[in-house]
């Protein structure tokens, strides 16, 4: 989720042990190999953002990854989709007819991976503790609609609701609401460092270098008690600077599996020529990406001026080009593989045309060319960014309607700047934290929104947004979804650009592949295990 943005790195605390290198084989504890994943998350101290692997702060998508082994949550979305199942606890409803009140069961027995027992009042404390916080560029939002939580003895907790949410149960099985260790997460400020503890699949040990994280090493969490069938003993998490390192890696036999990112290139020569001993495997993809914009600046204030550069985009050029196939031009924030899409960009502004944006440029008296900076990550949404920006400008410049300059700025510095209202125009993607059209809509356009954008659509956040939540049968819902849809075309807070397919390269005797990550991107890490043959 961030989700949590599209991909790739995150930022975490400075204080960390470093430990001692480790083979990639296995970190030698018990003589058993260790199955060894790949990824180019980036995980860095940062001043802005010192503690991201607490669930109370993190929101990016490696981060998530790391803490979906380790820390518990009441329910999970199960192997393949579908509506969530309980996994800490043993059963969890609405009790009223409105979706205000979600009650929960504990499983019997449950335990931190210290041997400390893990309650309700855990729960509470670990959704308390999010909202206290209230991280400005944190999950919170997810939790934003809690009005209390009330607990009933030692295994049940019940949450109060402000408003009916049909998605309430989703938001459950994310990150945000990890249940964590009264003792180590302080209940008012972050947890810093690179350590993680819960009662969830695995315990991590995180091995630094010059304050950044080169590996995490996960080892099967013995007191662990919850729905998922963990297939392994080890798993390593070696991160790499770059796809190309992890590439190379990966051939010569150091890394088990390719995940997070393989470039399009990588994708492409592995499906056009097949390696022996290699497997590729395509994964739906719920990734999109986008333009977002801060409608409070002269630049981009008249939505006339986005409206123009939605007329002329050619998605279908950026995704061909720059992405091959593991891209599809994207006509909406919700992708078309989620019920309830509709091409409300293409229905309202049909083909790129000059003539068109220009028309809507005269009716509002904007000057031309309009002169502006696309902003873009350089290390975060992989290699092909700075492609498709250069592509987009220009797309823009040669309609000479725009003047239009690009500007690439590593992560750490590019997320906070865009947060602060830094940039006018700026590049970002979104995986999202369930699969529901509501995680399409509500996080760009709610208050709290995770862009902090200034834009309000009273139609949007005071109607659409609870109507859609009203609905627990969600295809109920499809109508108002359409409609939130077109707001956003009309109105412009984003652009969609495109949206992405998945591809995780893997050597022969790995199984459980398929499972191991889902269309949100998550990282499942227990559904691994090598082939005894």
């Amino acid at each position: 989720m961030n989700r949590k943005t599209l991909v790739l790195p995150a930022v975490v605390g400075l204080l960390a042990p470093v430990l001692a290198a480790c083979g990639a084989s296995g970190d030698g504890g018990d003589g058993k190999d260790a199955v060894v994943v790949g990824a180019t998350d980036q995980f860095v101290a940062s001043k802005d953002n010192p503690a991201p692997l607490d669930p109370a702060i993190g929101y990016e998508a490696g981060v998530w990854n790391v803490l979906r082994q380790t820390v518990q949550t009441l329910m999970h979305v199960p192997r393949g989709g579908g509506l969530p199942v309980p996994e800490a606890a043993e059963g969890c409803a609405f009790t009223d007819t409105q979706n205000e009140s979600y009650r929960c069961r504990l499983r019997g027995g449950l335990e931190f991976a210290d041997g400390k027992p893990v309650t309700a009042d855990d729960v509470k404390y670990s959704m308390d503790r999010v909202i206290g916080i209230h991280a400005a560029n944190g999950p919170v939002a997810l939790l934003d609609n809690i009005d209390t939580v009330e607990t009933k003895g030692e295994r049940e907790v019940v949450f109060h609701l402000r408003t009916p949410d049909a998605t309430f149960p989703y938001k459950l099985a994310t990150p945000v609401a990890g249940i964590v260790p009264r003792s180590a997460y302080p209940a008012n400020s972050a947890r810093t460092g690179f350590r993680v503890d819960g009662s969830g699949p695995y315990t991590m040990k995180a091995e630094v270098r010059h304050d950044k994280v080169v590996k995490i090493h996960f080892t099967r969490n013995p007191r662990y008690k919850g729905d998922l069938k963990v297939r392994n003993d080890k798993v390593e998490l070696d991160l790499f600077p770059d796809a190309a390192a992890m590439g190379k890696a990966f051939d010569s036999k150091k890394i088990d599996m390719m995940a997070r990112t393989m470039t399009p290139a990588q994708a492409q020569e592995l499906l056009e020529e097949p390696e022996s001993g290699v497997k590729l495997t395509e994964m739906p993809g719920l990734a999109i990406h986008y333009l977002g914009f801060d409608t409070k600046d002269p630049a981009v204030k008249d939505k006339a001026v986005r409206q123009a550069m939605a007329q002329v985009i050619d998605r279908g050029e950026i995704a061909g080009k720059v992405y091959g196939t593991t891209a599809e031009p994207l006509y909406s924030l919700i992708p078309s593989s989620i019920a309830g899409h509709t091409n409300s960009f293409y229905n309202k502004y049909g083909e790129p045309s000059t003539a068109k944006a220009a028309a809507i440029l005269r009716s509002a008296g904007i000057h031309t060319p309009v002169k502006l900076t696309l902003h873009y990550t350089t290390d975060h949404f992989g290699v092909g960014t700075a492609a498709e920006f250069r592509a987009l400008k220009k797309q823009f410049n040669d309609t000479g309607l725009f003047d239009v300059t690009v500007e690439g700025t590593p992560w750490e510095k590019f997320r906070s700047a865009q947060v602060r209202g830094d940039y006018a125009v700026y590049g970002m993607g979104w995986f999202p934290d369930f699969p529901d059209p509501d995680n399409f809509t509500a996080p760009f356009l709610d208050r709290n929104n995770f862009l902090n954008s200034p834009y309000k659509s009273a139609l949007a956040q005071k109607t659409l947004i609870p109507q859609s939540r009203r609905e627990t049968d969600r295809s109920a819902a499809t109508k108002t979804f359409q409609r939130l849809q077109d707001v956003v075309a009309t109105d412009v807070p984003v652009l969609p650009i495109w949206q992405g397919k998945q591809y995780v390269a893997s050597r022969e005797g790995l199984t459980g592949v398929e499972w191991a990550v889902n269309a949100s991107a998550d990282l499942q890490l227990w559904e691994l295990a090598q082939d005894p043959r």
